[in-house]
């Protein structure tokens, strides 16, 4: 069985490739990216594919069984590019695509659902047999902030006491590598997200109890907490994505407690207070 895995550079797509190394059934992977260069690392066949190129990607896709989709960044642009991979994929004869969604696609009001709702539509109409990994939210979004909380004494945000259901990308990525290799696995839509919830005032309450001092979470508009992330010079639209991610998870979108990843994994989803551990370590 040949697997490929898009996006194989990007911070998930190397986890994936990664775990795939400990199935035994995973015969070959090869590594489908826009920057070969940067994969030599991988252990796996490297093959240049750019989203924004289509005429380049059946070619890259030859002799695939099966393709992990991970959705593209380029947030506004994701369906023509997502479109065009799937149109490859059925070119090249591609048996099986498995596609990172969100949580909850069909009803999230989300701003990036409407992009993942058009992809996974892409992939029915294809005729493709296709399994759907609806990711929920990602630990290291939450804790990637907790050195800057620190040193400012105060964790901010505009979740409000809405409660995240979120996993760490390792968790993610195991839950990509099982499907990828198990057949009997496919062809179902998962709704993946942490065995435990929380709100943004538990964890500061974690993190300071970590740390041995107090760290409040001061809770924000959304307007002002873009404001605030402007100032900190992440790019405008980017903080506004932040702010407004932040105010729809106040009203429980980041939540979940059907346990499918960890059931899908065969273990828990990594606990917070680890993830905190290892980001400040």
């Amino acid at each position: 069985m040949t697997l490929a895995v898009t996006g194989a550079t990007g911070q998930l797509g190397r986890l994936v490739i990664k775990e795939l190394a400990n199935f035994p059934s995973s015969k070959e992977v090869i590594a489908l990216t826009r920057s070969p260069e940067k994969g030599a690392d991988l252990g796996a066949e490297l093959r240049r594919f750019d989203y924004d190129e289509p005429d380049s990607l059946a070619p890259a896709l030859a002799g695939v069984d099966t393709l992990l989709l991970i959705s593209g960044s380029d947030i506004g642009r994701r369906v023509p590019q997502h479109e065009a991979v799937i149109d490859a994929a059925k070119s090249a004869e591609v048996g099986h695509i498995v596609y990172t969604s969100v949580l909850h696609a069909d009803t999230s009001t989300l701003g990036l659902a409407p992009e993942h709702v058009a992809t996974e539509a892409a992939l029915k109409a294809s005729g493709i047999s296709h399994t759907i990994l609806r990711n929920g939210g990602y630990t290291e979004n939450y804790t990637m902030g907790l050195p800057a909380a620190i040193e400012h004494k105060a964790l901010i945000g505009a979740a409000g006491a809405g409660r995240v259901s979120s996993a760490t990308r390792e968790d993610y990525a195991l839950a990509a590598a099982t499907v990828l290799t198990n057949k009997e696995l496919q062809g179902k839509t998962y709704e993946l997200a942490g065995d435990e919830s929380y709100t943004l005032t538990e964890l500061a309450a974690a993190l300071s109890k970590q740390i041995g001092e107090s760290v409040p979470y001061i809770n924000m508009s959304q307007a002002d907490y873009a404001a605030a992330l402007t100032k900190a010079e992440l790019p405008e639209d980017l903080a506004g994505f932040l702010a407004h991610c932040d105010d729809e998870a106040s009203r429980d979108v980041l939540f979940d407690d059907s346990k499918q990843l960890s059931k899908l994994i065969g273990r828990s989803t990594t606990a917070l207070e680890t993830a905190i551990a290892n980001t400040l370590s």
